[in-house]
């Protein structure tokens, strides 16, 4: 702004020296404004050059000298532009983080797929490069075999879907200490979990048909030396008067050479009897009843109500002191239509968040996500060496300081970042900033071709978890939580440049 004098105000000079005096005050502001104008003028090819920040630290702390911008400064010397707002600050801190968090990995999965040896396999598409061959190469080993280490520099995989009961080297205590890397087991604690579950392989939304048969229930128990209860619990239904028709070798009184689920659908109940009540065994027999519409009676998993579609779908006996009770739910639902249908109301509502959760993790086939783990290590690995020091993940405006992470959806391996202020470190704002930048991609969940068109939803996003990543199933799906926005935000601070996985419901 130009501020003018009156001229009343301005100094007079009779003195014969005057003249000499008025024109040196002129060359004086002369050369101020030919200083003035030289320092714009680098300030501006400094940042057009995009010098380095000690240089262009030094040119704007020159122009200090004759005035003072809006100013925007980074958490340390860097070559990051001034801003000429609050707003633009924050934007360029984004900006700037993207550059200088971005290091190049020496491995491309692209051209150097993630290579598991011992199997051949296929499936329709995977996020990260990955191989699965049999054929050894002479100059590369495979980054993962399935069996116990032949070459130090290669993981070891155990994958089973048999319950460790019987198989006690797929306890996972067990396998760690006889030398496996990673385990696919049934159980949602393993590195890569391999359920039962899925939504390609049961249509678990099939309509309800009415019940046609006179038994209560339906039986297909093959297993006649079960190490569990299952069969003392079935003499025991039977002693209670409950009619059970039985397809399996045990107890049978049906012919066994039907189909199971078209057999289910006609029976209200369905005795979902595992042979062994182990954490997160749920095989075939459950999730077929789920298919039949035959609400479930399940003697196995402790936990299997995380499996339920519906807080009040199932029935369970958890031991044999459970049996006379469940008993008598059975048969006041058999006469109580109303209370019967409630048991029934997620196969024409939904099954729960939490059911479309655990089985949309089975959208993606579990060789891929053994890839993607895979990957995942390897670049965790990379990441302690000292270019990757270097990054900042945090950057200081006048605005406040913004803070760099990043964040994939479960089921893909490339990340995107998403940036939180200092005053905002809360997990509102996380999840808030998980969906305006997966939004902003117009995504589409991984599940969404996989689950059936009945709960596929619009095309708005649901966040049903937010985690970092490392975890396994059970912490991501059940255990963990963020207690506190100030947990969270020791979290940030201590972890620079964080990493999330986001699940979409």
């Amino acid at each position: 702004m130009a501020i003018f004098a009156s001229s009343s105000s301005l100094p007079t000079t009779t003195s014969s020296g005057g003249g000499s005096h008025g024109r040196k005050r002129w060359l004086n502001l002369l050369f101020l404004l030919f200083g003035v104008a030289f320092l714009i003028e680098m300030t501006f090819l400094g940042r057009r050059l995009d010098l380095s920040g000690e240089a262009e630290e030094v040119m704007h702390n020159w122009a200090h000298t004759f005035f003072r911008p809006t100013r925007v400064t980074p958490s340390v010397a860097t070559s990051y532009r001034r801003a000429g707002g609050d707003g633009d600050g924050m934007r360029e801190c984004e900006e700037w983080l993207e550059k200088v968090d971005s290091v190049n990995y020496s491995r491309d999965f692209g051209t150097d797929p993630v290579w598991v040896g011992g199997f051949d396999e296929d499936w329709s598409s995977c996020s990260v490069g990955c191989k699965f061959s049999s054929q050894s190469a002479p100059d590369k080993k495979p980054d993962a075999v399935f069996g116990l280490r032949q070459n130090p520099s290669t993981s070891t995989v155990l994958r089973s879907m048999e319950s460790s009961h019987y198989y006690a080297e797929n306890n996972l205590d067990q396998a760690r200490r006889r030398g496996f890397d990673i385990i696919m087991t049934t159980s949602l604690s393993s590195d890569v979990p391999v359920g039962y579950f899925s939504w390609a392989e049961y249509d678990i939304m099939a309509p309800v048909q009415p019940k046609s048969e006179k038994a209560l229930a339906a039986a297909f128990i093959s297993n006649c030396g079960a190490r569990n209860f299952r069969l003392q619990a079935l003499d025991m239904l039977e002693n209670f008067n409950l009619t059970i028709d039985s397809y399996g070798n045990c107890h049978r009184n049906r012919d066994g050479r039907v189909d199971k689920v078209k057999t289910l659908k006609r029976y209200n109940f369905s005795l979902a009897f595992e042979n062994s009540n182990e954490e997160d065994y749920v095989t075939e027999k459950f999730f077929q009843s789920l298919v039949a519409g035959s609400v479930p009676v399940v003697i196995g998993a402790p936990n299997i109500q995380e499996f339920a579609p519906s807080p009040n779908s199932i029935l369970h006996i958890k031991e044999l002191d459970d049996v006379a009770s469940v008993a008598r739910s059975m048969k006041q639902l058999a006469t109580d239509s109303a209370a019967y249908n409630e048991m029934l109301r997620w196969k024409y509502e939904g099954p729960s968040d939490s059911f479309k959760a655990l089985v949309d993790m089975a959208a993606v086939h579990s060789s891929c996500r053994l890839c993607i783990h895979l990957a995942t290590k390897i670049l965790e690995k990379e990441e302690t060496s000292p270019a990757f020091q270097k990054r900042r993940c945090q950057c200081t405006s006048s605005a406040g300081t913004v803070y760099h992470m990043y964040v994939r959806e479960r089921g893909r391996f490339e990340m995107v970042s998403i940036f939180l202020r200092f005053g905002n470190l809360t997990l509102k704002a996380l999840e808030s900033a998980v969906l305006t930048k997966f939004e902003s991609m117009n995504h589409v969940p991984i599940w969404k071709k996989e689950r059936p068109e009945s709960i596929r939803g619009g095309d708005e996003l649901k966040v049903y978890r937010i985690y970092p990543i490392g975890m396994t199933q059970r912490q991501a799906l059940y255990t963990f939580k963020f207690n506190s926005d100030s947990e969270f935000r020791s979290h940030i601070e201590k972890n620079p440049c964080a990493k999330f996985e986001v699940i979409f419901v």
